[in-house]
């Protein structure tokens, strides 16, 4: 296991290298450029020429990277012309509140659909699992944003249950104020409920068809002792990888609930830093996620072998 980790930690440092650069590279074509979204349409060439000077913009683009990648390196990821603010000051600003949206989602959406998907596999071909089937693929196939909407305009405006804007503020606020968390929560969790349930349904059916499941039956164990007692604890080791590779997905949720519901996150400050170029916000937000995405997975392959016995990271 040790060395297992050890490569894949080199791996996941080299991963974030790629991003890094296929993103720094990515932006930086993009026309217009920092200076011209810093000083504005009506710039002269002059000034945006010594504006990119003083920052180093002027430089061949390898020149930009490594010098970036050094101060990253030193904990310096850039500064917010657009916010005054160093985009580390930021990060370290909305990183929590994001986390706090995504944890609770993701932990509501395992919550709900691990039930479900191993009740669908229970009650397989019969109404309950057509009835379930059914309302997992409609939210599955319906857009986030569309979704916000429905939710806002059914608890907030009919029926007045939840308010219709997230709690603002640090996250002692956020969190003194659980009601304003309920409907950008359900928007991310309604969606993974969906998508989870149909891994933990599949991932059942798979395990009931097993050897072992004969084998304790042949034995005389009760059809709910062989359920709850073997094939729960194998269904739901291919849920852990997937728990893991959904992260950027997960963000890519939180992104959109963020800014329906004015949560004041990463998803959010992404979204105004798009609007107005932010470029150096950008990139601190895209190497963020490619962390936790690479982290994800790692976690996810170190669960996956303490969950199932057969598993060995090592090499033949």
């Amino acid at each position: 296991m040790t060395g297992f980790l050890v490569r894949r930690i080199g791996q996941s440092i080299v991963v974030l290298l790629l991003v890094s650069v296929i993103v720094f590279v990515m932006l930086h074509e993009l026309p217009g450029g920092t200076a011209r979204a810093v000083l504005g349409e009506r710039a002269t060439n002059t000034s945006i020429a010594l504006f990119n000077h003083q920052h180093a913009f002027d430089k061949p683009l390898p020149v930009q990277y490594w010098r970036w990648l050094r101060l990253t390196l030193h904990g310096n990821l850039g500064f917010s012309f657009k916010q005054n603010e160093s985009v580390a000051q930021l990060l370290g600003e909305r990183l929590p509140k994001t986390t706090l949206l995504a944890g609770i989602s993701v932990a509501l959406a395992l919550l709900v659909s691990i039930p479900l998907g191993f009740l669908q596999a229970l009650r397989r071909n019969k109404p309950i699992d057509y009835v379930l089937t059914a309302l997992a693929f409609v939210f599955y196939s319906t857009p986030a944003f569309w979704l916000g909407l429905v939710l806002i305009t059914l608890f907030a405006i009919h029926w007045r249950i939840f308010p219709a804007q997230a709690p603002q503020g640090n996250i002692a606020a956020i969190v003194s104020d659980p009601r304003g968390l309920v409907l950008p929560v359900l928007t991310i969790a309604l969606v993974s409920i969906a998508f989870f349930s149909r891994y933990v349904r599949s991932s059942t059916l798979e395990n009931l068809m097993q050897d072992y499941v004969r084998t304790a039956r042949a034995k005389g164990a009760s059809t709910r002792r062989v359920a709850f007692r073997h094939v729960l604890r194998n269904a739901l080791v291919p849920v852990v990888t997937l728990v893991g590779i959904s992260i950027p997905f997960v963000f890519a949720g939180t992104l959109i609930s963020e800014e329906i519901f004015n949560y004041p996150g990463m998803g959010l400050l992404f979204f105004n830093a798009a609007v107005a170029r932010d470029y150096p916000v950008l990139l601190g937000v895209t190497l963020v996620v490619g962390a936790a995405t690479v982290f994800g997975s790692l976690l996810a392959d170190v669960c996956y072998a303490l969950l199932d016995p057969r598993v060995r990271y090592t090499k033949d």
